[in-house]
């Protein structure tokens, strides 16, 4: 996809947020990529998910997975255009694993997929899934790489949006200097 349609898709959609913000790690930014948004607009989902599906069409693909929650609706619109299976792991106990009878075959060929990637930990859960599992992963998916294409999940991976996001300790945030206050749009917690 054409990284200009993808941004816009990511603006229209109200994923791509511009101002002063807090991160989960506690850093600040003045960028944010809040892709839950994205899952409100089926025709954008639909567009984005078979961007990635069309990157994996030659890979014979059985199953897609994504961790929960960002990528629950993904997995489902990227098997849905691959035509075969998917299913989501959860956090129990503060680990992500397999839950409400979901399996993998072994010796599938396996697409997992997330919404945003930073340092990619949820990724490498799920990737430790289907390896434990016997299964082979033939590739990552997902919407936005915010680490700028750094991250290695030791495949092939293919991102709609790669972009290196800009962050700060907040003793050195220019905003925070200027007098601005952030804000914490996300989903989970410090850490």
């Amino acid at each position: 996809m054409d990284f200009s349609k993808a941004i816009d898709i990511l603006k229209k959609s109200g994923v791509m947020l511009e101002g002063h913000f807090l991160l989960t790690s506690g850093r600040h930014s003045n960028r944010y990529m809040q892709c839950a948004r994205l899952f409100e607009y089926p025709e954008f989902s639909c567009i984005i998910a078979e961007d990635i599906a069309d990157a994996f069409e030659e890979d014979d693909i059985d199953l897609v997975v994504g961790p929960a929650m960002g990528g629950v609706i993904l997995a489902y619109e990227v098997a849905s255009q691959l035509g075969v299976r998917n299913l989501f792991a959860e956090r129990q106990d503060g680990r992500l694993e397999l839950r409400r009878g979901f399996f993998i075959e072994p010796g599938s060929n396996v697409l997992v997929v997330e919404d945003v990637v930073t340092t990619g930990g949820s990724v490498m859960e799920v990737i430790d899934i289907v390896k434990q599992a016997g299964a082979n992963v033939a590739g990552v998916g997902f919407v936005v790489d915010r680490s700028g294409g750094k991250v290695d999940f030791g495949c092939r991976k293919h991102a709609v949006v790669a972009m290196e996001v800009e962050s700060w300790d907040a003793a050195d945030c220019p905003l925070c200097k200027q007098g601005s206050t952030a804000v914490k749009p996300g989903s989970r917690g410090l850490k």
